[in-house]
């Protein structure tokens, strides 16, 4: 019989996937994971930074242990050079932004500055975590004017295709592109 995890576990499994995820510092996912201590687990709200510690680097340990099984070309290195394509034809990617407030500051400094974006890609540390864990990317994609990208958009199917030519299988969905790929960020040994 499953049971839901305890507090404790879930905020081990957030110290998981903040290593995972590989978007912030070692400061920032410190301070992240032990305000979440103190919060979740106020009767160990003493032992939080310790606890913090204790917990990122068992987390970093496991990751280094597990990379050593990954394929030798991951779904993140192919979705960084998916990235780096849409880049060329003038589409930002925001990785692990904020949320979609990120996207529009983007959107409008380009516009100030004189330059414009054909269109910007975004997702958020929860879609990182999604993908660490499922194997799912979730990624918005707008145009330059902040509008939603829709099927039959040109730009909607130029970056499909650049996933796709990157061995990625993805498709739009309620407004959203699934790219089926696993976070597998690799860490130095």
């Amino acid at each position: 019989m499953r049971t839901d995890p305890t507090a404790e576990e879930q905020v081990r499994a957030f110290a998981r996937s903040c290593v995972r995820a590989g978007l912030q510092t070692s400061e920032q996912m410190h301070a992240e994971v032990a305000e979440a201590i103190t919060h979740d687990l106020a009767d160990r709200a003493e032992e939080a930074d310790t606890l913090a510690s204790v917990w990122l680097e068992e987390a970093h340990d496991q990751l280094r242990e597990d990379q050593n099984e990954w394929p030798e070309s991951t779904d993140y290195e192919r979705l960084q050079s998916a990235f780096a394509e849409m880049e060329l034809l003038d589409v930002s990617v925001l990785q692990g932004c904020e949320d979609h407030w990120a996207a529009k500051r983007l959107i409008e400094e380009s516009r100030a500055g004189g330059a414009g974006l054909r269109g910007v890609a975004w997702f958020t540390p929860a879609d990182v975590w999604h993908a660490v864990d499922e194997g799912m990317l979730e990624v918005n994609l707008w145009h330059g004017t902040s509008a939603n990208a829709a099927p039959g958009d040109e730009l909607l199917d130029d970056v499909l295709g650049i996933l796709e030519k990157h061995g990625l299988s993805a498709r739009f969905d309620e407004g959203r592109i699934e790219v089926d790929a696993h976070w597998y960020k690799r860490i130095a040994p």
